[in-house]
């Protein structure tokens, strides 16, 4: 059965099929409805209901406040259509797709360790993988209620490859079943490409990446979108990787991997919990990745095009200290929030 979705303004409807939310039935038909998460965190898919029903997936979801409920906003990417619909939201241009998602099934063939706690699971799709350096897609775990969002650390690719370097949570359902019951052969659903945080290869400027945990992937696979684009024949890369404990980092090998641009990459390991630098004799930089851009950055922060990734603290952190304190213009600051 398909639903028809109008939203106030826009010259023609929207058709939902099969389970879609509201939010990626308008992203598969190319409409720029505003979203980040997409997964109830953030609030960004707000909307009000004109006429018709729907099924609230979530109605506790933190992406809400208040105030919101109570001028009735619901949250497109929690909101399954239960009937014809006539929606009222404010579109956005920079939201429209360049990639419509779409779902694929894809098969496990392989995983490594990347650290004591992130893995690579490699998937791949009968379809080329098509998405931007720095996107996301939602996989649909076995046993898992609702789909979880990864970041792929690979490239697009005619071959049907998605990578995900994904962290184990403690009690996290989606990351248990990948890393302790999934085999090669199993078999998930990936729906995508998402995401706003992808790479600008049209920027002159050099690029700075900065991963925090399982924040990793989306930045590792920006480093690898410049190094393939032939940005970094002319522009450096500063990559900064923030762990709790020593034990934590990562990213380093990766990135001598490009040994051609070995004069144009800086790796900058920073470590948070200050307990753990004598356990592990860690000799490098302490504290919060943050208060150490503009240490290693010396000079103007409003020359480089910003990427990053990381637990949202971290995100917010950067944000507000780029745009406030250094006046870091907003279109040269790229990331999605995640909770």
């Amino acid at each position: 059965m398909s639903l028809a979705i109008q939203i106030e303004g826009l010259d023609r409807p929207i058709v939902q099929t099969g389970v879609d939310t509201i939010l990626r039935a308008a992203l598969r038909a190319g409409v720029g409805f505003p979203y980040e998460c997409n997964s109830g965190g953030c609030g960004s898919c707000k909307f009000e209901i004109v006429s018709g029903s729907i099924e609230n997936l979530w109605p506790e979801a933190p992406g809400l406040i208040e105030r919101d409920r109570r001028k009735n906003k619901l949250l497109a990417c929690q909101c399954v259509p239960a009937s014809d619909l006539v929606i009222k939201v404010r579109l956005d241009p920079l939201c429209v797709p360049h990639i419509r998602p779409q779902r694929r099934f894809a098969h496990l063939v392989g995983s490594s360790d990347i650290t004591h706690d992130i893995r690579e699971f490699r998937f791949v799709t009968k379809s080329a993988a098509e998405f931007l350096p720095g996107q996301y897609a939602s996989l649909n775990i076995p046993g898992v209620g609702a789909p979880r969002c990864y970041s792929m650390s690979n490239l697009p690719n005619r071959d049907g490859e998605w990578h995900f370097q994904i962290r184990r949570v403690h009690h996290g359902r989606a990351s248990a079943w990948l890393f302790e019951q999934a085999r090669a052969g199993d078999r998930i659903e990936i729906d995508g490409p998402f995401g706003h945080a992808y790479l600008r290869e049209q920027s002159l400027r050099d690029i700075v990446c900065v991963a925090g945990g399982s924040g990793l992937a989306p930045m590792v696979s920006i480093a690898r979108g410049a190094v393939a684009a032939g940005m970094l024949r002319d522009r450096q890369l500063h990559f900064f990787y923030g762990g709790r404990t020593p034990r934590d980092l990562c990213g380093e090998e990766f990135l001598r991997s490009f040994r051609e641009f070995g004069e144009r990459i800086f790796y900058y390991p920073i470590v948070s919990d200050a307990h753990s630098i004598d356990q592990y004799r860690w000799s490098g930089d302490v504290g919060l990745v943050h208060e150490w851009l503009p240490r290693k950055l010396d000079g103007d922060l409003a020359r480089f095009e910003y990427y990053f990734a990381g637990p949202p603290p971290m995100t917010q952190a950067i944000q507000e200290m780029l745009m406030l304190t250094h006046k870091v213009p907003f279109a040269q600051i790229h990331f999605d929030r995640f909770f």
